[in-house]
């Protein structure tokens, strides 16, 4: 081989191994990155954040709101209620005492009842009363001879009332318990009333009422049993207690 030839020959060998040795790792560092990026960098598809810019996951403990719970009040009996008080008629714990007088009338027969009663407001414009009554009454039955008599009785009414002024108010009550007539067994009593409340002075209340009475103030006795008969009545009645 020719001296020049050789020379040729070391001289493109000289050349490849340059570009081997320092141009493509050149060439590999500088697209590398770029390749990189390409496969590393994350497009959204639609609406939305990417997930590197969300806030971690936590988990979420909301406290239990409170519940209520039932009271009642605790004012106890109420001192020196009405005018000059803090307590009006009508407020928890007010107490009220006194009594009513009264003539009822049916097709058969006339009462006279006096009716000393105690109540005590349980709830604003809620009373709780022990209404009893000792009545005289004049009996005259159906081709019979009139006879008289003299009737007992006990009720405890809940009554509800209304203010209508700061010096009326409106009541609805409705009594039950029991009655007793001289000469006949004890009965079952039931007095609906409806009426108002006027206060007069300091602690005075007028309670004028009308008022329907249920009794079973007789046994009537046949072949088929006992049966209670019922004496309906109406009448009305004036009232007047004292609150404190």
């Amino acid at each position: 081989m020719s001296t020049s030839l050789k020379n040729e020959t070391r001289r493109y060998q000289w050349v490849g191994k340059l570009l081997r040795g320092s141009l493509i790792p050149a060439l590999l560092f500088v697209l590398a990155p770029a390749a990189q990026a390409q496969t590393t960098e994350q497009v959204p598809v639609g609406e939305g954040t990417p997930p590197a810019q969300l806030p971690p996951p936590r988990s979420d403990h909301d406290p239990q709101p409170m519940v209520p719970a039932p009271t009642v009040p605790l004012t106890g009996v109420t001192k020196q209620a009405g005018v000059g008080g803090t307590q009006s008629y009508g407020r928890a714990g007010v107490l009220e005492f006194g009594g009513s007088a009264g003539f009822s009338a049916a097709s058969n027969y006339s009462r006279f009842e006096l009716s000393p009663s105690f109540g005590m407001f349980a709830i604003d414009n809620l009373e709780l009363s022990l209404i009893t009554g000792f009545s005289h009454f004049r009996i005259t039955p159906s081709g019979g001879e009139r006879v008289t008599a003299t009737e007992v009785k006990a009720l405890l009414e809940p009554s509800l009332h209304i203010p209508f002024s700061d010096v009326v108010f409106g009541f609805l009550g409705v009594g039950a318990g029991f009655n007793y007539v001289s000469g006949h067994d004890a009965g079952f009593a039931l007095q609906p009333r409806i009426g108002a409340n006027f206060l007069i002075g300091r602690s005075g209340v007028l309670t004028p009422a009308f008022s329907v009475n249920y009794s079973t103030v007789d046994a009537l006795r046949t072949e088929a049993g006992t049966i209670l008969a019922v004496q309906t009545s109406y009448g009305m009645n004036i009232g007047y207690t004292v609150m404190w």
